[in-house]
């Protein structure tokens, strides 16, 4: 049984000027021990999919269709109170900013040990002690003493591996990592993404990576799923996503990469701007700036469809 499938989700936020489909006909699978990543721009969806898996959209927006199981559980179906029990315990999620998720006002050993002493029962004593084997485990120096400080006191690459510690404290099944490297220098950079796959190997954890950085999906991922305007254009296997993408966008995105010998005086680039998602044109969204575009991409609804002899890689394109 996979740990968790999505299967045709949407999630909408109803505005002043029209409902905006966040998330639109969004579907993937991902097995304990795995990866998948999530990519695209910034506002392609892919940050409100990880919150809709959480239950944690923010009204007005709601989930209007689609199915979310995790670990047989139909989390749809799921109470508040179940949710709020899931979080945390079996689900785990690292935001990108972790000045914005950590408390100012409380230790960050504090903080683990809240997490411990509400999931796991803990007495104040034990969730302490669990709480500074929890930094350790991530590789802070002199956890004992890291625990009592504020977050204010630590850097930022010391405080993203007190969320990675906070979030893996409970031993969860599945990890939601969004965007967890924001911000970080290159060298941090790669010590964050090695932590997160050291610490998955050992948990057999499944991982939702979030990001628009295609260098940390090859290193960390096994499956890539690149979103555009809220649907997922493309999926497959990380090899196939970088030596065989298909659909246009993927292989524009790909070509936008720098790469160590290429000799152009200019990057290549994709031409115009995402469009609103409360005026999406006819068809394929991606088709005002699609360099193969055809008239019949412009002609209805467009549906992710498998492509050649490698399984699970799809692909929502007419000429595929």
């Amino acid at each position: 049984m996979a740990l968790l499938v999505v299967e045709g989700l949407r999630t909408h936020f109803p505005t002043r000027v029209g409902v905006v489909p966040a998330v639109d006909d969004v579907s993937f699978t991902i097995e304990r021990g795995e990866t998948l990543a999530l990519v695209g721009e910034s506002g392609s969806g892919k940050s409100v999919t990880a919150l809709s898996i959480m239950g944690l959209v923010a009204p007005p927006g709601q989930i209007v269709a689609g199915r979310i199981h995790f670990a047989g559980r139909d989390l749809r179906a799921a109470s508040a109170a179940e949710l709020a029990t899931l979080r945390g315990s079996q689900m785990a999620m690292i935001f990108q900013d972790p000045m914005t998720s950590l408390n100012p006002v409380f230790t960050v050993g504090e903080q683990i040990a809240e997490m411990l002493r509400w999931h796991k029962g803990l007495s104040s004593r034990q969730a302490w002690a669990h709480a500074v084997e929890a930094l350790a485990a991530v590789a802070i120096p002199d956890p004992a003493r890291r625990a009592k400080q504020y977050p204010h006191e630590l850097s930022g690459g010391m405080r993203q591996r007190v969320m990675i510690a906070m979030a893996l404290s409970c031993n969860p099944q599945l990890l939601i990592a969004d965007e967890p490297t924001t911000a970080l220098d290159v060298t941090i950079q790669a010590q964050i993404l090695e932590l997160i796959a050291t610490q998955q190997r050992e948990r057999n954890l499944g991982v939702l990576l979030i990001t628009h950085d295609l260098g940390v999906v090859a290193q960390v991922a096994h499956w890539a799923a690149v979103m555009y305007a809220g649907r997922i254009v493309e999926i497959a296997p990380v090899e196939t996503i970088f030596a065989r993408p298909q659909h246009p966008y993927t292989q524009g995105l790909l070509a936008s990469v720098p790469r160590l010998g290429r000799r152009e005086a200019r990057l290549p680039t994709i031409e115009g701007v995402v469009p609103k998602l409360t005026d999406l044109p006819p068809g394929c969204a991606f088709a005002p700036r699609c360099p193969e575009a055809e008239p019949r991409c412009r002609q209805g609804d467009i549906a992710l469809k498998p492509f050649g002899d490698t399984p699970g890689h799809a692909v929502r394109c007419v000429r595929r």
